[in-house]
């Protein structure tokens, strides 16, 4: 098969969301008719139909659904190659991805990476952040889609080298009034009794609290599944369940909560910086990693 064609694949994309071949010509500057030929080249290309004709439209065969997807993530990476290019056109350093954690973004990593890019020898340096779930953290480094993940040590990070980062403490945040409001500390398998909002189930944290309960004999009791510690805590404070969140996060929202030690030896949370190796790392990346390793706490 030939390789695919950006240009052919964009107008796919454009006539996908339009839902209509005069449609997307108008918004490329091209005639519909010429559109029509490039997509059929395409499907001769692919030997499969991409899109059925409807009376007033097009929409994507299952087929042309599954290419519309690929073809946006193509796109995306192309656009990506163009803009990281331009930086070094404009003088430019060198660029960063960084997949990270719900946890690292949201306690500090922002701030650290702000801090680096003052520095007067780092401020043409460009730095992106993504957040994701470890698995998909672990992944994306290990594929090259980022130069360096930032995530819980208790990932499994398999081959990949990694540096210490900063760390956290897991609390129980509960609604004022709650039955366990009172309390100093908790054991885990106190909480067990009560319904909780929880992360997405293949984050690190959620497949970590899974597998501790499951060694008590018990399961998570969820009532609420959110993406992150904010909406976690909104959920706690509206009075619907409790929540094991880091008290670095917590202590900036807790109005009308009440944040009770968890008294469990892994409540304090280690977190790393992770790469492929230290050849792979460009000199921006290097330089990064190294600023947010110094960053460690003994």
């Amino acid at each position: 098969m030939r390789d695919l064609d950006l240009t052919t694949l964009r107008l796919f994309v454009a006539v996908c969301e339009t839902g209509n071949i005069a449609r997307a010509g108008e918004l490329a500057s091209i005639v519909g008719s010429a559109i029509s030929k490039r997509l059929a080249q395409l499907e001769g290309q692919l030997g499969t139909p991409l899109l059925v004709r409807k009376r007033h439209g097009v929409v994507p065969t299952p087929a042309g659904q599954t290419l519309l997807e690929h073809a946006r993530a193509m796109l995306d990476g192309a656009a990506r190659i163009e803009r990281d290019m331009q930086a070094y056109v404009e003088g430019g350093q060198g660029q960063v991805r960084i997949l990270a954690s719900v946890s690292a973004m949201t306690e500090s990593l922002a701030d650290d990476v702000a801090a680096f890019l003052r520095l007067p020898p780092h401020r043409s340096i460009r730095v992106d952040m993504e957040e994701r779930v470890s698995p998909e953290i672990v992944r994306g480094v290990r594929e090259g889609h980022a130069s360096l993940g930032v995530c819980w040590d208790a990932a499994d990070v398999g081959t990949l080298h990694t540096l210490p980062y900063r760390r956290d403490t897991l609390c129980v945040a509960v609604p004022a009034g709650h039955p366990l409001a009172g309390r100093k500390s908790l054991r885990f398998e106190d909480t067990l009794d009560f319904e909780h909002v929880s992360l997405p189930v293949n984050s690190a944290v959620q497949v970590m609290l899974q597998r501790r309960a499951a060694q008590a004999g018990r399961s998570l009791n969820h009532r609420v599944v959110v993406t992150n510690f904010e909406a976690a805590l909104r959920v706690v404070h509206a009075g619907l369940a409790i929540s094991l969140v880091p008290r670095e996060v917590a202590q900036g929202a807790a109005r009308n909560l009440r944040l009770v030690a968890l008294a469990e030896p892994w409540a304090e949370r280690r977190f790393i910086i992770c790469y492929r190796d230290g050849q792979s790392l460009t000199p921006a990346a290097q330089l990064l990693a190294e600023h947010l390793a110094s960053l460690a706490e003994p």
